[in-house]
């Protein structure tokens, strides 16, 4: 077997390589990534990407035809991966999220690609009170992000895939440790003010729904989608990844957190205007069509990793928010550097600077 991942060096990568590995020992993997945050490594012992066969850095916006050559099964991780980054970055997350996607779903068809998983997420939904949301049920995605989302699965929807088996994962909020860990995290978020500061500051007014998945889950369910027969589920799938069990109101992941951090503090703003990010998620059809791929991680285990994680780290920083941890932040650091472009392409200028004063280049 033989499979691309696009966007691997991101949060999700590490962590779906190494099951990868783990699952098909004799597979082929490949890992296509700009770099952004390649040197983002948390605590990571060795680099992450020693378990892939390939590793290949470029821009996914221009990914070869000539990559998709004997591929099986294409991941489309890459993605400009949050509402705050979509807010400052609206045009190049619909080209990377959207367009790029597209594109190499075309040309995986054209090279005869036997499976495509796209990561999606239920962020589609939006705001939608009531009711958990079920796959046909109305949408109302609120942010660029969330609408490149399901602007991708239409555009899906209206091509032909040439019998290429095609997933759409709507994947729950991620959360959980990884060799690149995020901050900008909901759960993630609280367990490192926790540890940091011992003080949890929710700036709603706690009440918003949000599903979780750990991330580790995320990997077994792509794991499902690239083997899944189109029989079931038809060849055209979108469907929401997580469990019912981990549909959290924001109020309740911190004080979750809080138990597990003795000492922590829970602040929460009753005063906050309503988030309009707020939904629940029905996931049976994920678990009638995949009963043996179903989410293990329970919120106690994926915040104790975490916690595992940060504190093995020596992680003490109060201040994370304005870190290279949010990804925002560290885009706007390399632009800042005069690495990246206003629409976030290498500036290869930069070089020049980087070897004459390598202390300096990072920062």
């Amino acid at each position: 077997m033989k499979i691309l991942i696009t966007g691997n060096q991101g949060y999700i990568g590490p962590v779906l390589a190494a099951h990868m590995r783990q699952v098909w020992p004799d597979a082929h993997l490949i890992g296509y990534d700009t770099g952004y945050f390649a040197l983002s490594t948390t605590n990571a012992q060795v680099w992450p990407e020693r378990v892939y066969d390939e590793q290949i850095c470029g821009d996914v916006r221009d990914l070869p035809a000539s990559l998709l050559d004997g591929v099986d099964g294409v991941v489309q991780l890459a993605a400009i991966s949050n509402d705050p980054m979509g807010a400052s970055f609206a045009e190049v997350t619909d080209q990377v999220n959207r367009g790029s996607a597209v594109r190499t779903a075309r040309l995986a068809a054209d090279a005869g690609v036997r499976h495509f998983v796209f990561a999606s997420s239920c962020s589609v939904y939006g705001f939608a009170p009531g009711a958990a949301r079920r796959e046909g049920d109305p949408l109302n995605p609120q942010t660029a992000y969330a609408r490149s989302k399901i602007d991708t699965e239409n555009a899906l929807a209206e091509m032909d895939l040439k019998g290429m088996t095609t997933t759409s994962l709507r994947f729950a909020t991620a959360c959980g440790m990884s060799p690149r860990l995020r901050l900008d995290l909901v759960l993630n978020d609280f367990v490192a003010s926790a540890i940091a500061a011992r003080k949890i500051t929710v700036l709603s007014d706690g009440t918003p729904w949000r599903p979780l998945i750990d991330v580790r889950d995320m990997s077994r369910a792509i794991e499902w989608a690239l083997t899944r027969d189109s029989a079931h589920g038809g060849p055209l799938l979108a469907v929401n990844i997580g469990s019912d069990q981990w549909n959290y109101q924001v109020k309740d992941l911190a004080q979750a957190v809080a138990a597990a951090v003795p000492g922590t503090d829970v602040s929460i703003n009753t005063q906050a205007q309503p988030d309009t990010r707020s939904y629940k998620v029905d996931f049976s059809l994920f678990r009638s069509l995949a009963p043996n791929h179903q989410p293990r991680i329970t919120l106690d285990h994926s915040i104790a990793l975490l916690r595992e994680g940060l504190e093995g780290m020596g992680f003490a920083d109060a201040e994370f928010r304005n870190s290279p941890y949010m990804r925002l932040k560290m885009l706007e650091g390399h632009m800042k550097a005069g690495r990246l472009t206003s629409d976030l392409r290498w500036t290869w200028n930069f070089l020049e600077r980087e070897l004459e004063f390598p202390g300096d280049a990072m920062k």
